[in-house]
């Protein structure tokens, strides 16, 4: 062991008794579900976990609760397809390394695992593998729990972990998104502690962005029926085929589906044309022709959608409305009809923008700055805020230090 890895390795040592002597403090408090309230040697994160783990949790016990048979939830699991995929990788980086990767479903139970074969007989002693149930309600502060609560990359260290049985160990855990946002699964990579190194992070965050990048090619074909894409472009698809219109028609298209309870036509007429002479029989000629492209869904005499044509802008204000950060993040692909002046457009446009970038803003989770940060490169608040939340060692920056350069150069 070379001067560096010995230094390393006290640290650690030090680390994880001065954690001991918490966990000590917390586990026999004489009342566990309102532990002291000093919590000078545990993250926020960390703590909250505790506070939140001792109402159901024994730190005591000795192993997770597991399933009989996983195998159809496995079999089905949108996971399944991309870990294939990836398993000989997973092989070769935990076997070289000595660690562990599983892989869970949305709620915490594993279904899949590989790696050191030493490992994998420790872990089975605590049921770290398929079919153990490492929920926070069921095993406390662990990775895998704090990542799915947290929806975020975590570690968890050593005495970190509630249960006493997990204190050899070290966990780097990030959940895994669908498409459309929602959370399906956990990836962890794990070994004993005096393993511990921040770079395993990376790793885990790139497996993950490689597990979501073959879930987005995965993605279904277009769904049957009318679609209205107007963030960051600007066309209709009918059974997933384009619909050519021009594009004023889009726009009044957009505004229609923004606006669920319509427009007398004098208010559609304003929010298209604004003060600029245009005759009314100008209007009713593009609203016929909606008419024809969207099958007859626009009633007459209150300009208004009566079919499901679905909109990505009305998807995402939905998102924004519910605070569902990560879903808006996702369908936000930039502005509203870029380029359009239409009155109405141009002011739904700046409701949406300043929508998603107060919730990005407001978010802890670096990933939202940095997603967001793609399709607003000038905003240098944006970018800020995603390295005051990016770690030190996280190969992001470098890109988003980069977008800042670049729009305080502008």
């Amino acid at each position: 062991m070379g001067f560096p890895e010995v230094a390393q390795f006290r640290t650690l040592t030090q680390q994880r008794a001065e954690l001991a002597k918490e966990w000590e403090r917390w586990a026999t408090a004489p009342n566990t579900a309102t532990p002291p309230a000093r919590t000078t040697l545990l993250r926020t994160d960390v703590a909250q976990s505790w506070q939140r783990s001792l109402h159901t949790v024994d730190p005591a016990v000795t192993e997770a609760p597991g399933l009989d048979d996983i195998s159809d939830t496995w079999s089905q699991s949108p996971l399944r397809t991309p870990i294939t995929e990836l398993s000989t990788d997973l092989r070769g980086i935990t076997e070289d390394a000595g660690y562990l990767a599983v892989v869970t479903d949305d709620a915490g139970t594993i279904l899949w695992s590989c790696g050191d074969r030493t490992l994998r007989r420790q872990a089975e002693n605590v049921n770290f593998a398929p079919g153990g149930c490492w929920d926070e309600t069921h095993m406390g502060t662990n990775g895998l729990s704090l990542a799915l609560h947290d929806d975020r990359p975590c570690s968890v260290f050593s005495a970190e972990h509630l249960v006493a049985a997990l204190h050899g160990w070290v966990c780097y855990s990030a959940p895994i998104h669908a498409p459309d946002g929602r959370q399906v699964g956990v990836l962890d990579l794990s070994s004993s502690w005096d393993r511990s190194h921040p770079a395993v992070m990376t790793s885990v965050r790139a497996l993950v962005t490689a597990v979501e990048t073959m879930l987005r090619a995965a993605a279904p074909a277009p769904t049957p029926g009318v679609r209205l894409e107007c963030l960051g472009t600007a066309r209709l698809l009918r059974d997933g085929r384009p619909v050519p219109l021009p594009p004023r028609q889009l726009e009044i298209l957009a505004l229609l589906a923004l606006e669920p309870d319509g427009f007398t036509p004098e208010q559609l007429h304003a929010a298209v044309y604004g003060d600029r002479a245009v005759s009314t029989s100008t209007l009713k000629a593009d609203v016929s022709h909606l008419r024809r492209a969207t099958g007859g869904e626009i009633t007459n005499r209150r300009y208004l959608l009566t079919g499901p044509v679905s909109c990505d802008a009305v998807d995402l204000l939905a998102a924004v409305a519910a605070g569902d950060t990560t879903s808006a993040v996702w369908l936000y692909r930039g502005p509203l009809l870029p380029g359009s002046d239409t009155p109405g457009v141009v002011q739904w446009r700046s409701y949406l923008d300043v929508g998603v970038r107060n919730a990005v803003l407001a978010s802890d989770r670096a990933e939202h700055a940095v997603a967001f940060g793609e399709r607003a490169p000038g905003d240098i608040e944006v970018h800020e805020h995603a390295l005051r939340l990016l770690p030190l060692d996280d190969v992001r920056r470098a890109v988003v230090a980069a977008r800042l350069h670049t729009a305080l150069r502008a």
